[in-house]
């Protein structure tokens, strides 16, 4: 499906709760897109991450998060536990979906294309670590892709613009 998609809403992944969920439901909505993990130097990020989705939520910003454990195994529990773990510890109102692979064989579709969209440093494809960010503005066309390293609250400027276009 990967290389017929032309935008992100062209794919659907599972929510942490089993229930499948279609990108098309944000059409019109600026996302950003992260792979995410529990126990992680970086994992403080998802407070930036949902203080992002709540400042920018009412003016069409979703931010969709992808557990993934492929990064020093960094995110090794169950549905169930990296749910509670969102909400009790950063109070996530965002969606977390359910655990995927972003780099290899079995990497998520949407991820491929994400990939294919924005490479990373010197052009490589691949994820090299949990909370790689990507931005998709109202079209579903990727914009940026950001590093682990850059923290939420330095995507503002970025969010801001993509929400201020056909706002």
């Amino acid at each position: 499906m990967a290389e017929a998609a032309r935008t992100a809403y062209d794919f659907s992944a599972p929510l942490l709760d089993g229930r499948t969920l279609s990108l098309a439901e944000f059409k019109g909505r600026v996302l950003l897109i992260v792979n995410t993990a529990s126990q992680c130097g970086f994992t403080p990020q998802y407070a930036g991450l949902e203080e992002l989705f709540r400042e920018y939520k009412d003016r069409g910003l979703e931010v969709l998060g992808f557990p993934c454990n492929q990064f020093g195994a960094q995110e090794p529990g169950s549905a169930e536990e990296i749910g509670a773990f969102c909400e009790k510890n950063y109070g996530v109102s965002f969606p977390v979906f359910a655990k995927i692979d972003v780099n290899g064989d079995q990497a998520h579709p949407l991820y491929r294309f994400l990939k294919g969209e924005k490479g990373g440093i010197f052009g490589t494809e691949a994820i090299k670590w949990n909370f790689t960010k990507f931005l998709v503005d109202r079209d579903g066309k990727v914009v940026e892709r950001y590093g682990p390293s850059t923290e939420p609250k330095a995507l503002a400027d970025a969010i801001e613009e993509l929400l201020a276009s056909r706002a």
